[in-house]
């Protein structure tokens, strides 16, 4: 099992309130933390923790928080042959505030991972031929996360796009994306309509389909996950759990997803794996240390049994 990530890395500030602030309130919290952020980052690590030789390609800042970032990745056994470390910006940070109902909202300063460039790509295109799966996310440049996937495609790599955080991808060609991964609020984003539209989740899917991608996996919180082809939808059932802290639920599933596939498993199987993992996730606080181990989580389904796929 291989598994390239195009990374994304931010030290997470958190403080924790009794409930989401309104615009223009003050709050007073608690429990301020630092923790390691980013969305490639996180997939990097749950990735690794599962199994698979994770690879990650990069771009961090030369300070003290690039510095505990590259730690991480030595301590989580995670090749990063492919970072770059600048001096041109300093490493992305993340503001998150989390309530105590389990919801967050969350602000990144992207830092060095604006410059994540094709030259990157380019650079580390080794790490890219090696892997089974290439994933990447939208924390850096559009540009560079499609570029990942076309290189990635040079070598029938299966590629997985996760568009988070959400963008418009109406005009985009995504014909070297295998499978797209948003959730129900960033698939009305990516095309386009409001996030309150009520056109269905298969009809946002169809949508979608017009960009090129060839299967949509869209997460769908206590619903479980759908999976969509062209004209075809089902959906998986989840693992009901009680939830003590989502953040980095959506990175977790991406990751487990990733390394299913890297494994050889079938698609639906995948996702059941991926449903289970990111329910999982959430019963720690947390990103990092909510991450298991591929014996934690074969436990957990043996515990819970098999999904259905509807």
């Amino acid at each position: 099992m291989k598994v390239c990530i195009i990374g994304s890395y931010a030290k997470a500030l958190v403080m924790t309130a009794d409930r989401i602030p309104v615009a223009g309130e003050t709050l007073m919290g608690r429990d301020y933390r630092g923790e390691f952020g980013g969305k490639g980052s996180d997939m990097a690590v749950q990735s690794s923790r599962l199994g698979a030789e994770v690879s990650y390609i990069g771009v961090i800042g030369d300070d003290t928080f690039g510095k505990e970032f590259v730690d991480l990745m030595k301590d989580e056994k995670i090749d990063i042959n492919g970072l770059r470390i600048t001096k041109e910006k300093s490493t992305g940070t993340g503001f998150i505030i989390k309530d105590i109902e389990a919801r967050n909202v969350i602000v990144v300063d992207s830092g060095a991972n604006d410059l994540f460039s094709k030259e990157d790509i380019d650079n580390a295109e080794k790490l890219i031929e090696e892997a089974d799966v290439v994933l990447a996310q939208l924390e850096i440049p559009l540009d560079t996360a499609l570029y990942a996937m076309k290189v990635a495609k040079k070598y029938g790599k299966t590629t997985i796009l996760n568009p988070a955080p959400a963008v418009n991808l109406k005009e985009c060609d995504l014909s070297d994306v295998d499978i797209l991964t948003p959730n129900e609020t960033e698939a009305r984003v990516a095309v386009g309509v409001p996030t309150d539209s009520e056109l269905t989740n298969s009809e946002i899917a169809e949508m979608l389909f017009k960009t090129g991608c060839k299967k949509i996996i869209m997460t769908l919180g206590d619903k479980g996950s759908g999976i969509f082809e062209p004209g075809v939808a089902r959906q998986v059932q989840p693992y009901k759990i009680e939830v003590v802290d989502s953040n980095g639920a959506g990175d977790c599933f991406n990751a487990s997803l990733a390394t299913a596939l890297a494994a050889g498993k079938e698609i639906d199987e995948s996702v059941l794996y991926a449903n289970a993992v990111s329910a999982l996730c959430c019963t720690k606080w947390e990103t990092v240390p909510s991450y298991h181990t591929a014996a934690e989580v074969k436990e957990f389904m043996k515990k819970h049994g098999k999904k259905e796929i509807v």
